[in-house]
């Protein structure tokens, strides 16, 4: 009788704990290189044209990372450009959908920045800012705390597609940055 009483009682079940997942940064080449797949469906000659970070509230910054990352690519085929959001998260306050989502198409010229390929993007956003804050030494001391936005982009001031490293929230709103070699990772100029 024992012997069976022992044998159907069964072991109290563990509890099972949930554990809230952290939404985490990227750097830009992991949402550039995310954001490619998807638009390879839409356009299989499609090459990169820019891609720029933004600041979200809910995933905080890290070092050469953001939460949010916002690209756009060209198609010669099509005469057009695609533009896709890479975000870790839903966030109504920014419009911005968890994974890539395709924000828009427009025509494409061929007027402004040049479209390149995406493997000439060898050097990551933490690499290109660890570049940028050896020549950024003196304005981080007089501005400490500046947020940092990345772009990427291809324009006639340099043979290689540049990510502009940014101190600021954007381009227009910024008194400094530095052009890191998206390619080499080398320093190339710094914009006061």
């Amino acid at each position: 009788m024992l012997l069976l009483a022992a044998c159907s009682s069964q072991p109290p079940a563990a509890e099972e704990k949930k554990v809230e997942v952290k939404p985490e940064p990227v750097s830009g080449q992991t949402a550039l290189f995310r954001m490619y797949q998807v638009a390879r469906t839409w356009a299989p000659d499609c090459e990169v044209l820019k891609l720029d970070s933004l600041h979200i509230a809910d995933v905080p910054d890290a070092p050469g990372k953001a939460g949010a990352w916002d690209g756009t690519f060209v198609s010669s085929s099509r005469g057009t450009a695609r533009s896709y959001t890479w975000s870790a998260v839903d966030s109504v306050d920014s419009n911005l959908h968890k994974g890539v989502f395709q924000t828009g198409e427009q025509p494409y010229s061929g007027r402004g920045s040049k479209p390149f390929l995406i493997a000439a993007v060898k050097t990551d956003t933490d690499a290109a800012l660890q570049t940028a804050k050896t020549k950024a030494v003196d304005y981080e001391k007089k501005n400490p705390g500046m947020p940092i936005t990345f772009l990427l982009e291809e324009t006639d001031r340099f043979p290689d597609p540049a990510w502009r490293v940014i101190w600021g929230e954007s381009v227009g709103t910024s008194a400094f940055s530095v052009y890191v070699d998206a390619m080499t990772g080398s320093y190339l100029s710094t914009m006061h």
